[in-house]
C-alpha cells in the first residue's frame, strides 16, 4: 500500500506530481468528495504491516477533532473570497503549547462554515499551506445525520446518563444515523491518510464524535501511534450497555494505544464496560493502568484538561476589561455577586441553580437586596425540544424570583442571554464573590478554573476595585459533584445539584465563610490551576503516548476481523503459525517422538455443549499411540476419575491429571504422584474460607480435587467476582502462610495446590523417562491453550541443547490462538489442531502400511527359499 505523506502534498502544492515506486501512482491534491460508506470492509485498506519509514525525522503530531481551530468569514472587500484566522478559544489550538517547539502540528477536522464544492480544492490548499490544516468537507445532509443526529441525539444524551425511554427523552437508536457516523469517521480517516507518515507521526483523536476513527487508522497502518481523549463523561456499564453498537465502539477505542479520561470515575466505567462486555481485565503496573488486548497493551490516562492561562492573563490586561470591570463595580456596588456561566442545555442545571437562589432568598430574608445571581446563558450547542423546554423553564423561574423578591433598582437574578465578548465574561469573573456550577452531568467544565485565574487579577484591576495588591486574593466555589473538575478542586463546596436545600445552604455558606478561609481556598486552587494548565495536560499526554508506543517497532502485527470488529494482534517477531507441511516433514524423519496435549480448549472446545472428547479426537489419539515411535500424553487439570472415564478406550495413552499431580503411563499402569505429598490438612483450613466466599458470591462454586481446591467465579458478576477473588486470594495467602501450598489466581479461578505442582512436571518426567528407556527424543510436540500450559512450553524449550533431548531434536511448542505465549507457534483453534494431528496420523499409517508390505514381501521370499 502506498503511503500518502505530508511531503507528497507539499510537492503537489508546488505543482510537481509525486512519484512512487511500482509505476508512480498519482493522487489528488486533497480529496474533497464526501461519500456515504456503504461497506465497512475495504480490501485495499486491509494492510498487514506498516509502510516503510519516511525520511522525515522531525516529530510530528496530527491532531484530529470534529472542528478545525479556525474562524472563517467572507471577505468584506467585495471579492467574496474566504478569509481564515486561528480560533484562539479552541482547545485544539491551545494544547499546541504543551507539545514543544520541535513538534510539528497538523490539524484534521471540519470547518464550521459550509464551503461550496467548487471552492473546496482551493480552500483546502490554502488551509494546508497557511495553517497546516486539512479540512474534511462533509455534505450538509451527511453532517446533519452525523452531528445533530447520532452525536447529539444518541451518544451525547447517553453519555450524560439520559436513556431514550420515550421519543421525547433523547433519540431512539437509528441505524441510518449510525451509518452516517461511521461514514464521517471514514472520511476523517481518509484525510489523515493523506498527510500521515505512519511509522513516525503521532495521531491524537479528540472526543466522542470520532470514536470509531481508531479502527480505520489501525486497519490502514497496524503500527500507527494513536492516542484518543474523551472530553465527555463515560457512563456506567448499566447505562452504556443499552447502546446497540456498544461492542463496536469499545473495540474501536481499543485500537488506540492510549485512551485518556478526565477523571478516574470515567476511566473506571470504561474499564468496567470492557470487562463486562468484552471479557477484558486490566492491570496497574508502576502507576500505569493497562488493558491487554490481543497482545497489545492499551494504556489508560487519567488527567483533567487545564486552561490556557496566558490567554486569560492577556485578556485581563486589556483596557476594555478594566473599563468593563469598573462599570460592573458601579452597577453592583454594595451587593454581593454570585455568578453562573453555563450553556443553555438540559444538563447544566440552570433551573436547579435558580431554584436554590429562590430558596436562599426565602430562608434568609436578610440576603434580599444584598445578593445578586448573574446567570450568563450561552447558546445551546444542540437543538431540539429539550433546549426550548430549558429556555422556557429558565425564563419563567427568573420572572417569578424577580417579581417575588425584586424591588426598584434591584433584580435578584440577572439573566444574560446575549453573546458576550470574552473580555466581558472575564469582567464578571473578576467582580463575582462566588462562582456556582450546578451541572447535573458534565465532562469537565473549565468555568471554575477560569474564575480562579481571573480572581487572582493584576495590579491594574486591583486599583480599579480599590484592593490592596499586598492582600491575598480570595474566591469561593460551589460546584456539582457530577462534573469532571470537581475532584481537582478540593477547596470548593461540593453539592448534589438535585438537592435544592443543600445547594441553597452551600450558597449561604460561601457568603459567610471568614475572609482568611476564602484566601486559603483561593491560594490552594490557584496553585493547582496555574501548574496544571492545558500545556501541562498536552505534554503529559504526549509523554504517555510515546511510552505506550515504544514497543511498536519490535512487534510483529497481524490485522484480523472485518468491519468495526477489526483489531491488530501484536506478537513477538519469532512467533508464527505452525505449518502442517513443516511439522509433517519433521515427523517423517524422526524416530523417538514425545507428544504432550492439553485437553480442554485444545482437543475439545471449552464452549462446546458436550463435556467429553468427541470420537474424532479419541480416534486420532489412538492412532498416534499405535505408532511405536510415539509416546503420547494428555495433560489436564481435570481429576483422574474423569480422565479415566473419558479415555478408557485409549490403551497406550499416558494421562496426567490435576495439572500433573497424578500420572499414569498407560491404561494398565497404576496412578502415581509426581510429588511426594502426604499432608493435605491445609484443605481443612482453606475449604471453610472458600465456602464463606461462595455463600456471599452468587454464581461461584468450589471444585474439590484430591490435590487441590479451586474456587470458580466464571458465572458471577465480573466486577464483584473479581473483587471477591482478590479478597479471597489475600485471605488464603494469610491463613495458609505456613502451609506447603501455593495460592494462585487464574482466569475466573482461585486455586490452592501443593507447592511445585504444575504441568511442567509432566513434560520433565516424560523426557527423563524416554531417555532412561533409550528413546532419546528427537521430536517434541506440545500443544496447550491457557496459562497452565506455559509451564510445559518452558520446560521443552529449555530442554533444547540439553542431554534430555537429541542434539538435532525438532521442538514444537504450540499455543491455541494468536496471543502472547512462551510457545513459538500457534494454531487458530481446535479444528486446526485436529487437522494437523490427523496429518501426523496419516504419516504413521503410511509408515505402518509400508512396514507391513515389507514384512509380507520378506515372508514370501523366505517361503520360496
Amino acid at each position: 500500500m502506498v503511503s500518502r505523506s505530508y511531503s507528497n502534498l507539499l510537492d503537489l502544492m508546488s505543482g510537481d506530481s509525486p512519484t512512487f515506486g511500482r509505476g508512480g501512482k498519482k493522487i489528488s491534491r486533497v480529496a474533497t468528495v464526501a461519500g456515504v460508506l456503504s461497506e465497512l470492509d475495504d480490501e485495499a485498506s486491509n494492510s498487514v504491516t506498516s509502510d516503510a519509514p519516511s525520511s522525515i525525522t522531525q516529530d510530528r503530531m496530527i491532531i484530529v477533532g470534529n472542528q478545525l481551530p479556525l474562524r472563517a468569514h467572507r471577505s468584506s472587500d467585495g471579492s467574496g473570497e474566504w478569509c481564515f484566522s486561528w480560533d484562539e478559544d479552541s482547545l485544539l489550538l491551545q494544547l499546541k503549547d504543551g507539545l514543544g517547539e520541535d513538534v510539528e502540528v497538523l490539524y484534521v477536522g471540519c470547518l464550521r462554515e459550509q464551503i461550496d464544492p467548487i471552492e473546496q480544492d482551493d480552500v483546502a490548499q490554502t488551509l494546508l499551506e497557511t495553517f497546516k490544516c486539512v479540512p474534511a468537507f462533509i455534505s450538509p445532509e451527511l453532517f446533519s445525520k452525523f452531528y445533530h443526529g447520532f452525536c447529539k441525539q444518541q451518544l451525547w444524551p447517553l453519555f450524560h446518563y439520559m436513556l431514550p425511554l420515550s421519543p421525547d427523552l433523547g433519540g431512539r437508536f437509528d441505524r441510518s444515523l449510525w451509518q452516517a457516523y461511521v461514514s464521517v469517521n471514514k472520511i476523517f480517516a481518509d484525510k489523515v491518510m493523506e498527510v500521515i507518515t505512519p511509522d513516525e507521526d503521532f495521531v491524537w483523536v479528540h472526543d466522542y464524535h470520532l470514536m470509531v476513527l481508531p479502527t480505520f487508522l489501525r486497519k490502514r497502518f497496524n503500527r500507527v501511534k494513536l492516542g484518543f481523549f474523551l472530553h465527555s463523561p463515560f457512563p456506567s456499564s448499566e447505562i452504556y450497555r443499552t447502546l446497540p453498537v456498544r461492542d463496536e465502539l469499545l473495540r474501536a477505542l481499543l485500537n488506540s494505544d492510549l485512551i485518556g479520561f478526565h477523571t478516574f470515575d470515567y476511566a473506571r466505567h470504561f474499564l468496567s464496560c470492557c470487562s463486562r462486555m468484552l471479557g477484558l481485565s486490566y492491570q496497574s503496573k508502576r502507576g500505569y493502568i493497562g488493558l491487554e488486548y490481543y497482545g497489545r497493551t492499551v494504556s489508560i490516562k487519567i488527567l483533567p484538561v487545564g486552561i490556557h492561562i496566558g490567554q486569560l492573563r492577556s485578556v485581563l490586561n486589556l483596557p476594555e476589561t478594566d473599563s468593563r470591570v469598573a462599570e460592573l463595580r458601579d452597577q453592583f456596588r454594595g451587593r454581593t455577586v454570585l455568578l453562573g456561566v453555563d450553556d443553555m442545555d438540559i444538563f447544566k442545571g440552570i433551573s436547579l441553580k435558580l431554584l436554590a437562589m429562590e430558596q436562599l432568598l426565602t430562608q434568609h430574608p436578610d440576603k434580599r437586596g444584598k445578593v445578586v445571581l448573574v446567570q450568563i446563558a450561552n447558546p445551546a450547542r444542540g437543538r431540539g425540544k429539550d433546549v426550548q423546554e430549558v429556555q422556557s423553564e429558565t425564563y419563567e423561574t427568573v420572572r417569578r424570583i424577580n417579581e417575588t423578591f425584586g424591588r426598584p433598582g434591584y433584580d435578584p437574578v440577572v439573566l444574560i442571554e446575549t453573546p458576550l465578548q470574552f473580555y466581558e465574561r472575564i469582567a464578571y469573573y473578576v467582580i463575582a464573590e462566588c462562582c456556582l456550577v450546578t451541572a447535573v452531568r458534565d465532562g469537565m467544565n473549565l468555568i471554575p478554573y477560569e474564575y480562579i485565574i481571573c480572581r487572582q487579577g493584576n495590579e491594574k484591576l486591583d486599583e480599579t476595585l480599590g484592593l490592596n495588591p499586598e492582600t491575598p486574593k480570595k474566591s469561593m466555589l460551589v460546584v456539582s459533584e457530577f462534573i469532571g473538575c470537581s475532584p481537582s478542586l478540593s477547596g470548593a463546596i461540593r453539592v448534589n445539584p438535585w438537592n435544592i436545600d443543600a445547594v441553597a445552604e452551600a450558597m449561604d455558606s460561601a457568603l459567610v465563610v471568614p475572609e482568611p478561609e476564602k484566601q486559603l481556598r483561593h491560594e490552594k486552587h490557584y496553585r493547582y490551576v496555574s501548574t496544571h494548565d492545558v500545556a501541562y495536560w498536552a505534554h503529559s499526554f504526549l509523554q504517555d503516548l510515546e511510552r505506550a508506543c515504544r514497543d511498536h517497532v519490535r512487534r510483529r502485527c497481524w490485522g484480523i476481523g472485518f468491519g468495526l470488529g477489526f483489531r491488530v494482534i501484536a506478537l513477538d517477531p519469532s512467533f508464527r503459525k505452525l505449518s502442517v507441511e513443516h511439522i509433517v516433514s519433521a515427523y517423517k524423519r524422526t524416530k523417538n517422538r514425545a507428544i504432550l496435549l492439553d485437553c480442554d480448549g485444545t482437543m475439545m472446545l471449552q464452549s462446546s455443549i458436550s463435556t467429553i472428547p468427541n470420537t474424532e479426537a479419541i480416534g486420532i489419539l489412538n492412532n498416534l499411540c499405535g505408532d511405536p515411535k510415539n509416546v503420547v500424553f494428555v495433560v489436564s487439570g481435570k481429576d483422574k476419575n474423569t480422565l479415566t472415564e473419558w479415555f478408557s478406550s485409549c490403551d497406550k495413552l499416558g494421562i496426567a491429571a490435576e495439572h500433573g499431580y497424578f500420572l499414569r503411563l498407560s491404561h494398565d499402569a497404576a496412578w502415581e504422584t509426581c510429588l511426594p505429598v502426604t499432608d493435605f490438612d491445609w484443605k481443612e483450613i482453606a475449604e471453610p474460607v472458600m465456602k464463606l466466599y461462595t455463600e456471599t458470591t452468587d454464581g461461584s462454586a468450589i471444585e474439590t480435587k484430591e490435590s487441590a481446591l479451586v474456587w470458580n467465579y466464571q458465572y458471577a458478576d465480573p466486577d464483584f467476582g473479581s473483587c471477591q477473588a482478590k479478597e479471597l486470594l489475600d485471605h488464603l495467602e494469610s491463613v495458609l502462610a505456613n502451609e506447603p501450598v501455593s495460592v494462585k489466581s487464574g482466569q475466573h479461578i482461585v486455586e490452592v495446590k501443593p507447592q511445585g505442582v504444575n504441568k511442567g512436571l509432566v513434560a520433565d518426567r516424560l523426557l527423563v523417562t524416554m531417555r532412561q528407556k533409550g528413546m532419546l527424543p528427537d521430536f517434541v510436540l506440545c500443544i496447550g491453550d491457557d496459562r497452565s500450559d506455559e509451564d510445559m512450553f518452558e520446560v521443552i524449550m529449555r530442554a533444547k541443547g540439553l542431554p534430555s533431548l537429541s542434539p538435532v531434536a525438532e521442538v514444537f511448542a504450540c499455543t491455541v490462538g494468536r496471543k502472547p505465549s512462551k510457545a513459538k507457534y500457534y494454531l487458530e483453534d481446535t479444528t486446526e489442531i485436529l487437522r494437523m494431528l490427523q496429518g501426523l496420523v496419516n504419516v504413521s499409517e503410511q509408515a505402518a502400511a509400508r512396514n507391513a508390505s515389507q514384512v509380507a514381501s520378506t515372508r514370501v521370499i523366505i517361503d520360496r527359499e
